[in-house]
């Protein structure tokens, strides 16, 4: 049965891929190094093409606004961090981590921003030093849910907040279905076609596997709450797109 707070290393349909953390660390940083060149494709198919409009509404909603500090945990490519540098504006500062090297690559390719390489769970920053942290669909990748909210808490100021976004397990059964034909089939046979890329397959089925592993939303809550953040609440979009919020209290 897979723990609250470790559900990676401790869910029988993950340990296909990995048997402890060491193992967890190396295959996924590996994975995610090779799926660099091709993962904005992969997300814009995954998201359904929603995703720059969704991102952004989300996080303004969250109350990002022009000249704040932002850090982008897991920002990948930095889908994310696109939308947060035009809701901060040039008065703004954002800085993106990552345990992916070639995530990093690109994502400064793409964006002016500040990279740190590192993982949520251990955060390499100084504590107080951000008015806002976002994580966009990469929740369910960590190993450790307390220590990475106890290290979000930690890098926010007082009165900072924290927002997640993630893809959830939907509680329909129809719907569950069909978003894994959609992860499972429909996507990998796109990228093959349009994109030529027949190894994305591989990436969305890990990305459906951690869906099916992932924890409920009223677990994701209470770690928050556990962690030390006020006011969590969360919500769902399309019963399958799933955004948490809190707040250090000051």
């Amino acid at each position: 049965m897979t723990t609250p707070d470790k559900p990676l290393i401790d869910s029988p349909r993950l340990q296909r891929y990995f048997h402890d953390e060491k193992e967890r660390v190396a295959r996924t940083r590996a994975m995610f190094d090779q799926s660099a060149d091709l993962y904005d494709r992969l997300e814009w198919w995954t998201g359904f093409g929603m995703g720059s409009w969704y991102r952004r509404r989300v996080l303004a909603h969250a109350g990002l606004r022009p000249g704040m500090r932002v850090l982008d945990a897991a920002t990948g490519t930095g889908l994310v961090a696109r939308e947060a540098l035009k809701l901060i504006g040039p008065e703004g500062r954002l800085t993106g981590l990552d345990p992916s090297p070639a995530m990093l690559a690109a994502a400064r390719k793409a964006l002016a921003i500040e990279t740190v390489e590192g993982y949520a769970e251990a955060i390499p920053l100084p504590g107080s030093e951000f008015d806002f942290l976002s994580m966009g669909y990469a929740l369910r990748h960590v190993a450790d849910l307390q220590a990475t909210f106890r290290e979000f808490l930690r890098v926010l100021k007082p009165g900072g907040t924290v927002c997640i976004l993630e893809i959830g397990k939907p509680e329909n059964r129809l719907l569950r279905a069909l978003l894994r034909f959609h992860l499972l089939r429909l996507v990998p046979a796109l990228m093959g076609l349009l994109a030529r890329r027949p190894d994305s397959a591989q990436l969305s089925k890990y990305h459906w596997d951690t869906i099916e592993a992932s924890v409920p939303p009223a677990t994701i809550e209470k770690a928050l709450e556990r962690a030390g953040f006020a006011a969590v609440r969360s919500q769902v979009t399309l019963g399958i797109f799933r955004e948490y919020r809190g707040r250090k209290p000051d």
